[in-house]
């Protein structure tokens, strides 16, 4: 610094009080208390990252910079499987898995991802923010997990195809069609007449293109970034699974924790999961049209056939026994009779 200025930064320093000498001076960052590692696989422009670190900047601001979250996204630190097992182990505090990856632990937490079971998004929050969302975190809790109240949105599930549209139950005859690793979306789909083949979504667009497969599901965001229109002909807005993340914390990390930021860490993530449905929601309205204008065709058809086909090849008993009496009931509260 120019020793003229020096001397004028000194003078006017001397002539304020101490406390505002402090405030005038630039901040030492001080070491956050907690610093803790959050891993997700979603790009960082994807909503459930951009409210994340909205979370992360209020919960520092609350805190008074006692504790800081450092986001990871985009499988940064590994897959799926890596940071559930990592979440576990302590290497990093938070997750974002989603059902179907916490249910390869957790089992009941597939629950959700039941074929057909929800018509809409208010039986979806009636059921995960109530009841049976409170058992499948009380199941997470025994693997030392912590599970955040609010789940936040990965969007129901459609179907697109370059055979023909699917309009009812019989459209899934013999289709040929790309499921994920799940034993829940296999089974349903044999249930539904289908030939259902397990690939990484990584493949997914070459087997369509080549034919290896006619037809695959993801929910609306990702057959608009994946391209897939360019490969499919149809889209239809089965709903047949609906799947979301829930927010876990290790148990031990958690527990460390004093009560009043255990509150703010807990009411900012919370809240941000409900401003990230609600971001999903729009998305997935605004994504149809650009869909069309894409060329896809696409219909809304009833889910009356494909639960009764369903029922009919035992595809709901079976799963009924699998989650368990107490979780079905609870499923059912909210939704009707399945099995």
């Amino acid at each position: 610094m120019h020793s003229m200025s020096r001397r004028r930064v000194l003078r006017s320093l001397s002539a304020l009080p101490a406390a505002g000498i402090a405030s005038a001076l630039p901040r030492i960052a001080r070491a956050a208390e907690f610093s803790y590692k959050y891993g997700n696989n979603l790009p960082l422009t994807h909503p459930l990252n951009i409210r994340a670190q909205e979370a992360a900047d209020r919960i520092a601001k609350e805190s008074k910079g006692r504790v800081e979250i450092k986001i990871f996204p985009n499988n940064q630190l590994g897959g799926d499987t890596d940071m559930l097992a990592q979440v576990r182990s302590g290497g990093i505090e938070f997750f974002t898995p989603s059902a179907l990856v916490i249910a390869t632990l957790v089992p009941v937490a597939a629950i959700n991802a039941v074929g057909f079971a929800f018509s809409d998004y208010q039986q979806v929050w009636g059921a995960m923010d109530g009841k049976l969302g409170a058992h499948v975190r009380a199941a997470i809790a025994k693997s030392r997990l912590y599970a955040f109240e609010k789940m936040w949105d990965n969007g129901f599930r459609q179907t697109t195809s370059s055979k023909a549209s699917v309009a009812s139950a019989k459209d899934m005859d013999g289709l040929k069609i790309r499921v994920p690793v799940s034993p829940l979306s296999i089974s349903m789909f044999k249930g539904l007449g289908a030939a259902p083949a397990s690939l990484q979504f990584s493949e997914v667009y070459s087997a369509l293109q080549t034919r290896i497969v006619d037809a695959q599901e993801n929910p609306l965001p990702i057959i608009q970034v994946a391209k897939l229109y360019e490969v499919q002909k149809f889209c239809s807005l089965t709903n047949h699974i609906w799947d979301g993340y829930w927010f876990i914390a290790n148990g031990r990390a958690w527990e460390a924790l004093p009560e009043d930021l255990k509150t703010i860490v807990a009411r900012a993530i919370n809240e941000a999961g409900l401003q990230q449905r609600e971001d999903i929601k729009k998305l997935n309205e605004s994504v149809v049209g650009d869909l069309e204008s894409k060329g896809l065709a696409i219909n809304r058809p009833g889910s009356d056939s494909f639960r009764a086909k369903l029922r009919d090849s035992g595809f709901y008993g079976e799963w009924k026994s699998r989650f368990g009496n107490e979780a079905w009931a609870l499923l059912e509260g909210t939704v009707g009779k399945l099995a």
